[in-house]
């Protein structure tokens, strides 16, 4: 008997077995993590439970260990500093102001630097530009601060900004005893090689009496005093030098002074040391500071003549030289012989001598003779190399020319 049936059994569609979903995963995860920490924790629990405390009472002091001795670079560091502290100081800008209505007077700092003693009568050197605002800025003083931290009002004796010197003094009312400053010792510049050995002490950034060490790693450098005019010869260091440090000795090991820290070579955007510093050579040094004390003010070597505009002289061809327009009467000049240049409206009548060489040095133009003259002392006889240039007298022919020298006396004004 044949039945009919929509289906076979083994033709009905199979149900898959259930997969788990994304939520499973999550869940599995979590759980995984959880149980993971709590297997940490409790382990955490136990280590903490059983640890000792983390206090004692019962703590002692340790016992520190003996300081080797000092080797012998050291032991020199620090025989300089202990000799140098009574010579180096703070130099501050102080400003008073009356404030309040009982007029109490206020004080503020507007400047600050370094100095150091420079003689028994306990003058201060320092730079210009660290003093260079009492000139400005109205109702203001300098301070000077000695390696006892006592303050001490003092006076301006001097300046140069031509060489970024000043020399200060004790003000009459308000000096220290004698036995609490001492004057440095001076050492010589002329002699300073590459690779010696220096140190710096001074007040860079407020921090009293600092010390670095260095090299000279390079010698006659030329840089910018706050006059705009180049100062020559200055020894370059790589101790540390940042500002505060202005005004400041830069020594050699036996604590002499071979120079007075003066700028830094600074990167776009930093302001602070990179590893370049400069000073001013001590016999410079020696030789404006002098002056200062005994003038007020620094003589500027002066030959006694005037020059011809550079343009000029290179326009009627003389390539070389500087060309004398006129001699002071009884000047340096004048006296060696020397002569300017002569004209009138319609023609030249006498050209001027043309100035080649000064003490042993060539003079191209007006940049050589400037330099060369700022580098002369009043007093000193130096040999001028000049060309003189006759005109023929009945004004044919070429120009005759003669290579002469004289010794003049260098003057100043």
């Amino acid at each position: 008997m044949t039945r009919d049936r929509a289906y076979d059994e083994d033709d009905r569609p199979r149900r898959d077995r259930a997969r788990p979903g994304v939520a499973g995963w999550v869940f599995s995860a979590a759980f995984g993590v959880a149980l993971a920490a709590g297997v940490f924790l409790a382990r955490d629990y136990v280590r903490l439970r059983n640890a000792p405390p983390p206090t004692d009472p019962g703590a002692q002091l340790r016992q520190a260990t003996e300081r080797p001795p000092l080797d012998s670079e050291e032991r020199e560091a620090v025989e300089l500093f202990k000799k140098l502290k009574p010579s180096v100081v703070n130099v501050d800008v102080v400003q008073r102001q009356r404030v309040g209505w009982q007029d109490q007077v206020a004080e503020r700092q507007t400047g600050a630097g370094s100095g150091f003693v420079w003689d028994d009568d306990g003058r201060i050197v320092t730079n210009y530009h660290v003093v260079a605002e009492l000139a400005r800025i109205p109702n203001t003083l300098a301070r000077v601060t000695l390696a006892d931290r006592t303050a001490w009002d003092a006076v301006v004796v001097g300046a140069s900004p031509e060489y970024d010197l000043a020399v200060l003094q004790f003000a009459a009312h308000d000096r220290p005893a004698a036995g609490r400053v001492r004057k440095i010792e001076l050492g010589t510049s002329g002699d300073l090689e590459v690779g010696q050995k220096v140190y710096a002490i001074g007040n860079p950034l407020g921090l009293s009496l600092t010390m670095t060490k260095g090299i000279i790693s390079a010698l006659d450098r030329p840089i910018k005093s706050p006059a705009n005019t180049t100062i020559s010869g200055a020894v370059q260091t790589d101790a540390a030098i940042n500002p505060g440090n202005s005004g400041g000795p830069l020594l050699d090991k036996a604590g002499r002074l071979i120079g007075v820290n003066t700028a830094i070579a600074t990167t776009s955007g930093s302001s602070g040391n990179i590893g370049i510093g400069f000073a001013i050579p001590s016999e410079l040094v020696n030789t404006v500071v002098t002056q200062i004390i005994q003038h007020g003010r620094v003589l500027q070597p002066d030959l006694g003549l005037e020059l011809v505009d550079q343009q000029k002289v290179r326009r009627a061809r003389f390539d070389h030289g500087v060309m004398v327009e006129r001699v002071a009467p009884n000047g340096p000049a004048a006296k060696a012989g020397l002569r300017g240049l002569a004209v009138t409206a319609r023609r030249v009548e006498q050209f001027g001598d043309l100035v080649t060489g000064i003490k042993g040095e060539t003079i191209d133009g007006v940049e050589d003779y400037e330099r060369v003259v700022r580098s002369l002392k009043p007093g000193e006889p130096v040999q001028v190399k000049f060309r003189r240039i006759d005109l023929p007298e009945n004004g044919r022919g070429a120009p005759r020319e003669t290579e002469k020298e004289v010794t003049l006396t260098v003057g100043s004004s």
